[in-house]
C-alpha cells in the first residue's frame, strides 16, 4: 500500500482523533480488515465475471464450430446436386465460421488462464483476510491492555506524589487538632462538675454558719443560752445535714 493510500487510511479511519500525530492502533486495524475485505469482494465480483466471459465465449464458439459444419454439410449438398457455384460459397462460409471459432478457442484459452490468476490471488487473499483478523483481534487486546496498564500507571504516579501525600499528611494534622480539642472540651466540662460540688458542699452548710453565729452573738452579749443536752444537739445536727 502507497504512501497516498495509508493516509487516506488514517483520515477515513478517524478525521478528528488525530491528536498530536498519534494514530489509533484499533481504528487502523479495523479500518484495514475493512478495505481488505472490501478489495475481497472487488476481486470476488472479477473472478464471477471472468469465469461468465470465458463461458460466454465457450459458447460462441461452440456456436461457430457447429455452424460451421453447417455449412459443410450444405457444400455436400449442394455438390451431389451438381451446384459448384454454390458448394464454393457454402466452403466460403464454413472458413469464416472455423476461423472464428479458432479465435474464440484461443481466446478462450486466454481467458482460462486470467480465470486460473484470479483465483489464485482470491486464495490468497481469502488467507491473508483470515490471517488478519486473527491479528488484528490479537493486536486490539494487546492494545487495549497496554492503554489500561498505562491509565493505571498514571493513577499510581498521581497517587504517589508529594501533593497527594501532602494532603493526607495535612487531613492527619487536622483530625489530631479536632481530637485534641474534643479532649481539652472534656477536661473543662470536668472541671467545672467538680467546681459545682463543692459549691453545693458550701452551699448545705449555710445553716451551720448561722447558728454558730448566733451563739457568738448571745455569749458576746452575756446571755447564756439554754444548751439542750448534748444527745439532742447531735441530733438535729444530724438533721440539719441530711436536710442539705
Amino acid at each position: 500500500m502507497g504512501l497516498f493510500d495509508r493516509i487516506g487510511r488514517v483520515v477515513r479511519a478517524n478525521v478528528n482523533s488525530l491528536i498530536s500525530g498519534a494514530e489509533d492502533p484499533e481504528r487502523i486495524l479495523e479500518q484495514t480488515v475493512m478495505e481488505m475485505q472490501h478489495d475481497l469482494t472487488q476481486l470476488r465480483q472479477a473472478v464471477a465475471q471472468a469465469i461468465a466471459t470465458q463461458k460466454r465465449t465457450e459458447r460462441q464458439a461452440g456456436q461457430s464450430q457447429a455452424t460451421a459444419e453447417e455449412w459443410y454439410r450444405r457444400a455436400q449438398l449442394a455438390l451431389q446436386k451438381g451446384e459448384d457455384t454454390l458448394a464454393r460459397e457454402a466452403l466460403t462460409r464454413r472458413k469464416s465460421y472455423q476461423d472464428t471459432a479458432a479465435a474464440l478457442t484461443e481466446q478462450i484459452q486466454q481467458q482460462s488462464g486470467i480465470v486460473s490468476q484470479l483465483k489464485q490471488n482470491l486464495a490468497k487473499l481469502e488467507s491473508k483476510l483470515s490471517d488478519a483478523r486473527t491479528r488484528k483481534d490479537m493486536y486490539i487486546a494487546r492494545a487495549r491492555s497496554a492503554k489500561a496498564s498505562e491509565k493505571l500507571n498514571e493513577m499510581m504516579g498521581r497517587i504517589g506524589t508529594g501533593n497527594a501525600l501532602s494532603a493526607f499528611e495535612q487531613m492527619e494534622e487536622k483530625v489530631l487538632q479536632m481530637e485534641a480539642r474534643s479532649e481539652a472540651i472534656a477536661e473543662l466540662n470536668s472541671g467545672d462538675a467538680i467546681e459545682r460540688q463543692f459549691k453545693e458542699l458550701e452551699s448545705g452548710n449555710s445553716g451551720i454558719d448561722e447558728e454558730l453565729a448566733t451563739m457568738k452573738a448571745q455569749f458576746a452579749a452575756g446571755s447564756s443560752p439554754s444548751l439542750p443536752s448534748a444527745d439532742v444537739e447531735l441530733e438535729q445536727l444530724r438533721a440539719k445535714l441530711e436536710g442539705r
